[in-house]
Protein backbone atom coordinates (compact mmCIF):
# COMPACT_ATOMS: atom_id res chain seq x y z
CA UNK A 1 0.00 0.00 0.00
CA UNK A 2 1.18 3.31 -0.79
CA UNK A 3 2.25 6.30 1.36
CA UNK A 4 -0.53 8.42 -0.56
CA UNK A 5 -3.30 5.68 0.34
CA UNK A 6 -2.64 5.59 4.44
CA UNK A 7 -2.54 9.57 4.42
CA UNK A 8 -5.90 9.39 2.85
CA UNK A 9 -6.73 6.68 5.24
CA UNK A 10 -5.99 8.60 7.90
CA UNK A 11 -7.05 11.82 6.73
CA UNK A 12 -10.12 12.59 4.25
CA UNK A 13 -11.21 8.90 4.58
CA UNK A 14 -10.31 8.51 8.34
CA UNK A 15 -13.82 9.37 9.35
CA UNK A 16 -14.85 6.57 7.47
CA UNK A 17 -12.39 3.78 7.75
CA UNK A 18 -13.19 4.33 11.79
CA UNK A 19 -17.00 4.08 11.07
CA UNK A 20 -16.26 0.96 9.09
CA UNK A 21 -13.83 -0.43 10.97
CA UNK A 22 -16.02 0.11 14.56
CA UNK A 23 -19.18 -1.54 13.11
CA UNK A 24 -17.22 -4.86 12.30
CA UNK A 25 -15.58 -4.41 16.04
CA UNK A 26 -19.35 -3.69 17.80
CA UNK A 27 -20.66 -6.52 15.62
CA UNK A 28 -17.62 -9.16 17.28
CA UNK A 29 -18.45 -7.85 20.17
CA UNK A 30 -22.12 -8.26 19.86
CA UNK A 31 -21.37 -11.96 18.64
CA UNK A 32 -18.95 -12.81 22.15
CA UNK A 33 -21.80 -10.56 24.40
CA UNK A 34 -25.12 -12.99 22.69
CA UNK A 35 -22.57 -16.14 23.31
CA UNK A 36 -22.15 -15.54 26.87
CA UNK A 37 -26.47 -14.61 27.37
CA UNK A 38 -27.37 -18.05 25.95
CA UNK A 39 -25.18 -20.01 28.67
CA UNK A 40 -25.31 -17.95 31.66
CA UNK A 41 -29.19 -16.65 30.88
CA UNK A 42 -30.93 -18.85 28.92
CA UNK A 43 -28.72 -22.31 30.35
CA UNK A 44 -27.62 -23.27 27.09
CA UNK A 45 -24.81 -25.61 26.99
CA UNK A 46 -22.08 -24.68 25.97
CA UNK A 47 -21.40 -26.09 22.13
CA UNK A 48 -25.10 -24.75 21.83
CA UNK A 49 -23.98 -21.67 22.77
CA UNK A 50 -22.77 -19.81 19.47
CA UNK A 51 -23.79 -16.44 19.17
CA UNK A 52 -26.04 -15.31 16.08
CA UNK A 53 -23.62 -16.44 12.99
CA UNK A 54 -22.57 -19.31 15.02
CA UNK A 55 -26.13 -20.85 14.85
CA UNK A 56 -26.28 -20.04 10.94
CA UNK A 57 -22.14 -21.35 10.53
CA UNK A 58 -21.72 -23.51 13.30
CA UNK A 59 -18.35 -24.41 12.06
CA UNK A 60 -17.48 -20.08 12.36
CA UNK A 61 -17.23 -20.92 16.61
CA UNK A 62 -14.32 -23.94 16.14
CA UNK A 63 -12.66 -22.09 13.34
CA UNK A 64 -9.13 -21.30 14.76
CA UNK A 65 -8.78 -19.71 11.26
CA UNK A 66 -11.49 -17.44 11.61
CA UNK A 67 -10.95 -16.80 15.13
CA UNK A 68 -6.95 -15.87 13.93
CA UNK A 69 -8.11 -13.69 11.30
CA UNK A 70 -10.21 -11.31 13.31
CA UNK A 71 -7.42 -11.08 16.00
CA UNK A 72 -5.03 -10.40 13.16
CA UNK A 73 -7.68 -8.00 11.05
CA UNK A 74 -8.15 -6.08 14.35
CA UNK A 75 -4.58 -5.65 14.92
CA UNK A 76 -3.91 -4.10 11.54
CA UNK A 77 -6.61 -2.16 11.70
CA UNK A 78 -5.69 -0.90 14.89
CA UNK A 79 -2.12 -0.51 13.73
CA UNK A 80 -3.59 1.33 10.71
CA UNK A 81 -6.00 3.89 12.10
CA UNK A 82 -3.26 4.75 14.64
CA UNK A 83 -1.66 7.63 12.58
CA UNK A 84 -5.26 9.62 12.56
CA UNK A 85 -4.95 10.17 16.36
CA UNK A 86 -3.61 12.63 18.13
CA UNK A 87 -2.90 13.81 21.90
CA UNK A 88 -5.23 11.73 24.73
CA UNK A 89 -6.85 9.96 21.66
CA UNK A 90 -3.67 8.52 20.14
CA UNK A 91 -2.79 7.55 24.10
CA UNK A 92 -5.94 5.39 24.35
CA UNK A 93 -6.08 4.00 20.49
CA UNK A 94 -2.46 2.59 21.70
CA UNK A 95 -3.40 0.84 24.30
CA UNK A 96 -6.23 -0.49 22.39
CA UNK A 97 -3.09 -1.67 20.07
CA UNK A 98 -1.17 -3.31 22.97
CA UNK A 99 -4.09 -5.06 24.37
CA UNK A 100 -4.62 -6.66 20.88
CA UNK A 101 -1.33 -7.96 20.27
CA UNK A 102 -0.98 -10.13 23.12
CA UNK A 103 -4.67 -10.74 22.00
CA UNK A 104 -3.41 -11.84 18.50
CA UNK A 105 -0.24 -13.60 20.06
CA UNK A 106 -2.70 -15.91 22.04
CA UNK A 107 -4.59 -16.82 18.87
CA UNK A 108 -1.50 -16.97 17.00
CA UNK A 109 -0.55 -20.16 19.66
CA UNK A 110 -3.80 -21.44 19.32
CA UNK A 111 -3.91 -21.57 15.42
CA UNK A 112 -0.39 -23.22 15.89
CA UNK A 113 -1.68 -25.87 18.11
CA UNK A 114 -5.11 -26.28 15.78
CA UNK A 115 -2.37 -26.91 12.99
CA UNK A 116 0.00 -29.19 14.46
CA UNK A 117 -2.18 -31.12 16.39
CA UNK A 118 0.28 -31.02 19.43
CA UNK A 119 -1.48 -29.10 22.12
CA UNK A 120 0.35 -27.00 25.43
CA UNK A 121 -0.32 -27.97 28.69
CA UNK A 122 -1.33 -31.65 27.99
CA UNK A 123 -4.48 -30.13 26.93
CA UNK A 124 -7.15 -32.42 24.44
CA UNK A 125 -7.80 -29.41 22.49
CA UNK A 126 -5.61 -26.08 21.90
CA UNK A 127 -5.07 -23.92 24.75
CA UNK A 128 -4.26 -20.09 24.95
CA UNK A 129 -1.81 -18.90 28.06
CA UNK A 130 -4.54 -16.97 29.78
CA UNK A 131 -6.97 -19.80 29.33
CA UNK A 132 -5.77 -22.05 32.22
CA UNK A 133 -6.44 -19.45 34.31
CA UNK A 134 -10.15 -18.15 32.68
CA UNK A 135 -12.55 -20.41 30.61
CA UNK A 136 -12.30 -19.87 27.04
CA UNK A 137 -15.59 -18.31 26.41
CA UNK A 138 -15.11 -16.07 29.27
CA UNK A 139 -11.69 -14.96 28.05
CA UNK A 140 -12.95 -14.25 24.60
CA UNK A 141 -15.18 -11.69 25.92
CA UNK A 142 -12.89 -10.42 28.29
CA UNK A 143 -10.12 -9.84 25.67
CA UNK A 144 -12.73 -7.71 23.33
CA UNK A 145 -13.56 -5.70 26.21
CA UNK A 146 -10.19 -5.00 26.89
CA UNK A 147 -9.66 -3.90 23.49
CA UNK A 148 -12.93 -2.05 23.15
CA UNK A 149 -12.38 -0.10 26.12
CA UNK A 150 -9.62 2.17 25.29
CA UNK A 151 -10.44 1.92 21.92
CA UNK A 152 -14.12 3.58 23.28
CA UNK A 153 -12.31 6.07 24.89
CA UNK A 154 -9.76 7.07 22.06
CA UNK A 155 -12.99 7.51 20.02
CA UNK A 156 -14.42 10.06 22.55
CA UNK A 157 -11.01 12.12 22.76
CA UNK A 158 -11.04 12.00 18.82
CA UNK A 159 -14.45 13.12 18.42
CA UNK A 160 -13.75 15.97 21.28
CA UNK A 161 -10.31 17.11 20.76
CA UNK A 162 -8.82 19.63 22.92
CA UNK A 163 -8.21 22.89 21.08
CA UNK A 164 -4.26 21.57 20.63
CA UNK A 165 -5.38 17.99 19.50
CA UNK A 166 -7.49 19.51 17.25
CA UNK A 167 -5.10 21.59 15.58
CA UNK A 168 -3.27 18.51 15.00
CA UNK A 169 -6.06 16.68 13.75
CA UNK A 170 -5.30 15.96 9.53
CA UNK A 171 -9.21 14.42 9.67
CA UNK A 172 -12.45 15.83 9.88
CA UNK A 173 -13.80 13.16 12.46
CA UNK A 174 -14.24 16.13 15.70
CA UNK A 175 -17.90 16.35 16.62
CA UNK A 176 -17.39 20.14 17.28
CA UNK A 177 -14.92 23.22 17.10
CA UNK A 178 -12.39 22.64 19.31
CA UNK A 179 -12.27 23.30 22.86
CA UNK A 180 -9.99 23.45 25.51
Amino acid sequence: MSHAFFGKLNGSWHRQALRTFMVIVVAHLAEHLVQAYQVYVLGWPLHQARGVLGQVFPWLVHSEVMHYGYALIMLVGIWTLLPGFTGRARSWWLAALIIQFWHHIEHALLQIQAITGHYLFGAAVPTSIVQLVIPRLELHLVYNTLVFVPMMVGMYYHLFPSTSEAAAMHCGCALHPART
